[in-house]
C-alpha cells in the first residue's frame, strides 16, 4: 500500500497540454477516481502515473520515493485498460499468467498465483476457456486478474466497465471495490460517468482542460461546488443566473427575471461581494411543495415528467427559468400543471462566475 503524490505534472503532445500542472495527494490505500469529459487529460494522467507516457514537467512520488523517470516495469502498477486487452490466442489461465511468465516466476509459483487469484475474482474453473467464450463481465474478470496477479503497490483502472451494460457495470463496479478494500490496495480509477465516480469513489478530483477543478469526498463535490463547472458536471440541477445585491450571513441575490432570492456560498472557499455575478444552483431533491420559514419560493409551469421509480422527476419553467425537481413518486402532477416549490436559502448555493 502506497500513497501517491504528484507535483506540477504536465504532459504536452504538440500544442495540447493534455495534463496542466497537476498536484495531487492521494492517500494509503485510498480509492480514488479522477472524473471529467472526454478530452480533459484524465487517461493521459493515469498513463503517466504508470510509466507508459513519460512527464515534460513536474515530478511523482509512490511514497517518497521518486519514480517520475522509473520505467514502468519497475514502478509496480497493475492497470486495467477500457478494451480488455487480452490475448485472443491465450486460454484464461495463460492470459492471467502473462505477467508473470515475462518477470521469469517459477512455474509452481504461477500456478499458485494465478489459483488464488481466480478465486478472489470468482472465475475458478474457467482456466481452459479463451476470451471469446467468456461474457463481457468475465473478461474483464481475467483484466482484472492479470493485474492483480503480480502483486501491485498501485492499481489503475481506465474506464474499465464503459464496455459493460448498465446493469453488468453496477455490479463490477461493486465487485473492484470489494476487491480493492480486501487487498487493501492504492487505487486511481478514471471514469466519465458521474454516477460510477459517485458510488466508487473515496475522493474524486474533477478535472477540465488538463485542471484539476476540484477535489473531495463524493458528497463534498455534489454539495459544494467550488465552480460553474463542477456544479453542472456533477449531478442535475437549477441554474440560474444573478447578480449579488447584499451580503451577510445568507447573501441575496437578484435573478435575470428581477426575483431576489435568499442563498449561501456554494463552498467555504467561495468568496461573492455585492455587484458580483453568481449562478443560482438548486438540486432537484432540495425543492419542497411545503412552504417553510424564510423559503425561496417558484411559481413554475410542468412540460415534462419522468417516473424512475423512487421518484418522479419534474422539468418546468417560468417565464425565464428552467427547473429540475423531484417528487414523490406517488404525487398525481401532470404536463400543464401549475405550481408552487420552494428552497430553503441553505440549499439555495450562489457560484461564483
Amino acid at each position: 500500500m502506497v500513497s501517491i503524490r504528484t507535483v506540477n505534472l504536465t504532459k504536452v503532445f504538440g500544442d495540447v497540454v493534455a495534463v496542466d500542472h497537476v498536484s495531487l495527494e492521494i492517500r494509503h490505500g485510498e480509492f480514488f477516481t479522477l472524473l471529467g469529459p472526454s478530452g480533459c487529460g484524465k487517461t493521459t494522467f493515469l498513463r503517466t502515473i504508470a510509466g507508459l507516457e513519460m512527464a515534460d514537467e513536474g515530478r511523482i512520488y509512490f511514497d517518497d520515493q521518486d519514480i517520475t523517470d522509473m520505467p514502468a516495469h519497475l514502478r509496480g502498477t497493475g492497470m486495467v485498460f477500457q478494451n480488455y486487452a487480452l490475448w485472443p490466442h491465450m486460454n484464461v489461465f495463460d492470459n492471467i499468467a502473462y505477467g508473470l511468465k515475462i518477470r521469469k516466476v517459477p512455474k509452481e509459483e504461477i500456478r499458485r498465483r494465478v489459483k488464488e487469484v481466480l478465486k478472489l475474482v470468482k472465475l475458478e474453473g474457467m482456466e481452459n476457456r479463451t476470451p471469446h467464450q467468456l461474457s463481457g463481465g468475465q473478461q474483464q474478470r481475467v483484466a482484472l486478474a492479470r493485474a492483480l496477479v503480480i502483486n501491485p503497490r498501485v492499481l489503475l483502472f481506465d474506464e474499465p466497465l464503459s464496455n459493460l451494460d448498465a446493469k453488468l457495470r453496477v455490479e463490477m463496479r461493486a465487485e473492484l471495490r470489494r476487491l480493492q478494500r480486501e487487498l487493501g490496495i492504492t487505487a486511481i480509477y478514471v471514469t466519465h460517468d458521474q454516477e460510477e465516480a459517485m458510488s466508487i469513489s473515496d475522493r474524486i478530483a474533477v478535472m477540465n482542460r488538463g485542471r484539476i477543478m476540484q477535489v473531495g469526498t463524493p458528497k463534498e463535490i455534489y454539495k459544494n461546488p467550488k465552480n460553474e463547472f463542477v456544479a453542472k458536471f456533477i449531478g442535475q440541477g437549477t441554474f440560474i443566473l444573478g447578480e449579488v445585491v447584499t451580503y451577510g450571513e445568507e447573501l441575496e441575490v437578484r435573478l435575470e427575471s428581477g426575483k431576489v432570492v435568499k442563498a449561501v456560498p456554494s463552498h467555504p472557499d467561495v468568496r461573492l461581494e455585492v455587484g458580483d455575478k453568481a449562478l443560482i444552483m438548486i438540486r432537484p431533491e432540495s425543492f419542497t411543495l411545503e412552504p417553510g420559514k424564510g423559503y425561496n419560493e417558484f411559481e413554475v409551469e410542468v412540460y415534462h415528467i419522468s417516473f424512475l421509480g423512487d421518484s418522479q422527476m419534474l422539468q418546468a419553467s417560468n417565464e425565464v427559468e428552467n427547473f429540475i425537481i423531484e417528487v414523490d413518486p406517488d404525487l398525481e402532477i401532470n404536463v400543464g400543471q401549475k405550481l408552487k416549490v420552494y428552497a430553503p436559502p441553505k440549499h439555495t448555493l450562489a457560484v461564483k462566475l
